[in-house]
Parts: structure tokens; C-alpha cells; sequence
């Protein structure tokens, strides 16, 4: 049997796909979608919320999601705890180039004025997600706009000492859905 070459099509969705191992090696997708190319970021957002759900659900724990956008996207209820809390889910397709032609980094913009008490960034292309509180987001932020918004990113493998940007995301283990709610939700 042969093996896959990196792009192959789809006949479901009727283009060419690459496969993301090939793309993570070569740092680039080479101008060859991924995903359906009209998927908007109305369906990028909910599907970063029903994985966020998802993952929840398979924990125990419920949630919902908001019917209008007003900054908060589920309400989390813990029933060990018997407590709701707010999150907002910040969702990218997958790692891009640092400053278009860097290292691949995945990174999420916050409002200064998010209502939510915890933030999820999920990625796509791996179908993982991170559980923040708002002051967790805040510190680890690394930029910081005049428009009102801070960006939370970090590499996607680590990078020699002495580089500018040091966090990568094997650092952020703890701070794996799983994981995390764990410390936040206990049973």
C-alpha cells in the first residue's frame, strides 16, 4: 500500500486538503485550504464553543450557550461546586507565521472590556482548548493595543534561548481544558 502523499482530495468537499503533519514540518500550507473556503468566522466561533462544550460535557459539566453576543458565549455550570461562571471563547483555525514569516505561533485578541470571568482559546486544527481566568489572560498577554484589546500568544515549538519570544506551548499544559477545569470546577 503507498502512502498519502501531503495534499489529497476531498471529494466531500469537493477541494484539495494537505495533510497538517506535512504542513507543521514545512510551515506552510503551501496555498492549499484547509477547510471549506466559506467557512466565516460565525462558523469558526461556534465551533470553537460546541468543542469547548464538548469538552466540558465529557467532564460532567454543563453549560449553554448565549443567544446574543454580548461578550460572554457560555455560561458553565460545576456541579461539585454548585457555581455558574461566564466564558468567552476565542477560536483560530490553527497556527500562523509571528509577524507573517516567523515561527508558526497561535495567538487570540481579548477586549479590555471582556465581561466574562474565564476565557477559552481553542484551535482548530488540533481541536484543543485552553482554559484562562481573565487575570491569568491579562498577565500573560504580550501586546497590548491603543484600540482596546491585548493578544495572548505563544510559539508552537520552543525556541533557543535568547529569542524575544520565549513561551511555547508545551508551557501551557496547565492551562489544558482538561486540566484546568479541574482546579476550577472540582467534584
Amino acid at each position: 500500500m503507498s502512502r498519502a502523499s501531503p495534499a489529497t482530495l476531498d471529494p466531500a468537499r469537493g477541494m484539495t486538503v494537505r495533510c497538517l503533519a506535512h504542513e507543521r514540518r514545512s510551515g506552510s500550507s503551501g496555498g492549499v485550504r484547509r477547510y471549506p473556503p466559506d467557512m466565516r468566522t460565525q462558523h469558526i466561533g461556534a465551533a470553537g464553543e460546541l468543542l469547548v462544550q464538548y469538552q466540558l460535557l465529557k467532564m460532567g459539566i454543563d453549560s449553554s450557550r448565549m443567544t446574543i453576543d454580548a461578550g460572554i458565549d457560555l455560561v458553565v455550570y460545576a456541579p461539585g461546586t454548585r457555581t455558574a461562571s461566564t466564558v468567552q471563547v476565542k477560536t483560530i483555525m490553527g497556527a500562523k507565521p509571528a509577524g507573517g514569516r516567523g515561527a508558526l505561533s497561535r495567538g487570540w485578541f481579548v477586549p479590555d472590556n471582556c465581561p466574562a470571568q474565564l476565557l477559552a482559546f481553542v484551535t482548530l486544527d488540533t481541536n484543543t482548548a485552553w482554559l484562562f481566568t481573565l487575570q491569568e489572560a491579562q498577565e500573560l498577554a504580550q501586546q497590548h493595543s491603543q484600540a482596546g484589546n491585548y493578544q495572548v500568544y505563544w510559539r508552537v515549538k520552543a525556541v533557543p534561548v535568547g529569542s524575544k519570544s520565549r513561551r511555547h506551548e508545551a508551557q501551557m499544559d496547565g492551562y489544558l481544558l482538561a486540566t484546568k477545569t479541574a482546579q476550577l470546577f472540582p467534584s
